[in-house]
């Protein structure tokens, strides 16, 4: 295999000749190109960082942050996914001195090296927006997805290393889905099924991720999707089984440039009704509900603040908005968050279910994400999935109904 051309300025960041961090960047970029076969470097306009959890990272991802925080910093917009904990109200939550402490010290890393300490998995929706076609290399598999499939940028999901490699240097290895043929799609799906309610577009998401197996699909049949349904079938395709790219026929762009693949499979109301008997476990006693994976945008915040309007939580559940620190000041001024928490729900800003340290905290959870209970699953808890609506009454009354 011919080893990735490097320019005579990246050889010398190669070197060492920009210091530790970028010489240690340019080490990770080279071995990654090596690997898929690129052939050269090329330039992103932002980078998303996974891995950003002190859960995930533990002291040994701590400790490389800290070697490179030394003398590294970011050349292109950069921002954070959720961090393990709320960074503000984490006493709140139930997080422990020890974990704050100790994630506080990766936040400080991570903002040494010039990164905005946004701690969202939603960064489309604060800031980080890239244009149509504009290669980016982000982290997160739902923002990837989003990214991709949504905005039609072009990016690889990125492990938590290359991506912070990539924000260092600014650029990425050119392979995969940053090339135009590698993204063409491969399957197509056609939905025949009613879609009712927003977790419908989490339970379409498993049915298509399943039978789609690793491919790129071409989706026909839905007729419109909001963007947060769209984020909610971003989080859910890319979790259950596809790759991090999907074209909607009318929907999304590229889906033009493209026709059907002669693959065919097909998703009907049967294949809807399946996805929510495997998502759903045998649990009528709710003690965590939890709304935001991905993040919560505004307009769910404001959803959520209409339905506990004169209601108050359950003194046996804990409810949970997952959210950006940005979209909760929004809520600051418009009055939602006083309502839910007059309701005794709880924001939890910079963090989310899917990183924070939940494990034998709550036996059961309901939430409004078919990713949120994959992962919940993995914290031994028992999981419900569906509407707002459901998710708001099972924390009012501590049951699923």
């Amino acid at each position: 295999m011919i080893p990735m051309h490097l320019t005579e300025k990246e050889e010398k960041m190669l070197n060492g000749e920009e210091g530790y961090a970028v010489k240690k960047a340019m080490q990770i970029l080279v071995a990654l190109g090596d690997i898929y076969g690129a052939e050269s470097l090329i330039k992103v306009g932002s980078v998303q960082v996974a891995g950003v959890s002190y859960h995930n990272l533990g002291d040994a991802g701590l400790e490389f942050l800290d070697e490179l925080a030394k003398d590294g910093k970011v050349k292109v917009l950069t921002t954070l996914n959720p961090a393990g904990m709320d960074l503000e109200n984490w006493r709140q939550l139930g997080i422990s001195p020890e974990f704050a402490e100790k994630q506080n010290m990766v936040i400080d890393a991570f903002e040494k090296m010039g990164i905005l300490v946004s701690c969202t998995c939603t960064p489309y929706l604060i800031g980080n927006l890239p244009r149509y076609g504009e290669h980016v290399a982000w982290s997160e598999s739902s923002a990837v997805t989003f990214a991709n499939s949504v905005i039609g940028a072009k990016t690889n999901r990125e492990g938590g290393p290359s991506a912070l490699a990539a924000a260092l240097v600014g650029k990425t290895p050119c392979y995969g889905l940053h090339l135009d043929e590698h993204r063409v799609p491969d399957i197509h799906v056609k939905v025949n099924a009613r879609l009712a309610k927003f977790s419908d577009w989490g339970a379409l998401g498993y049915s298509v991720g399943k039978k789609a197996e690793n491919k790129i699909p071409y989706i026909t049949g839905v007729k419109d999707a909001e963007v947060d349904e769209l984020k909610s079938f971003c989080a859910s395709v890319v979790t259950y089984g596809a790759k991090p790219l999907f074209y909607m026929q009318s929907i999304t762009p590229g889906s033009e440039n493209h026709q059907p693949p002669k693959d065919t499979v097909t998703i009907e109301d049967v294949d809807i009704q399946e996805a929510y008997e495997d998502i759903n476990d045998e649990v009528s006693d709710i003690d965590f509900v939890c709304v935001g994976c991905p993040h919560c945008s505004i307009k769910e915040i404001a959803d959520i603040s209409n339905l506990l309007k004169g209601k108050t939580v359950s003194p046996n559940t804990e409810l949970w908005v997952a959210t950006s620190r940005f979209a909760k000041q929004l809520a600051d001024k418009r009055g939602y968050t006083e309502v839910i928490e007059r309701a005794g729900g709880k924001f939890a800003c910079d963090t989310c279910m899917a990183v924070a340290p939940l494990k034998g905290r709550f036996r059961s959870v309901a939430t409004t994400s078919a990713k949120g209970c994959y992962y919940s699953r993995h914290n031994k808890m028992l999981t419900k999935m569906g509407s707002l609506e459901e998710c708001v009454e099972a924390a009012v009354t501590g049951k699923w109904k």
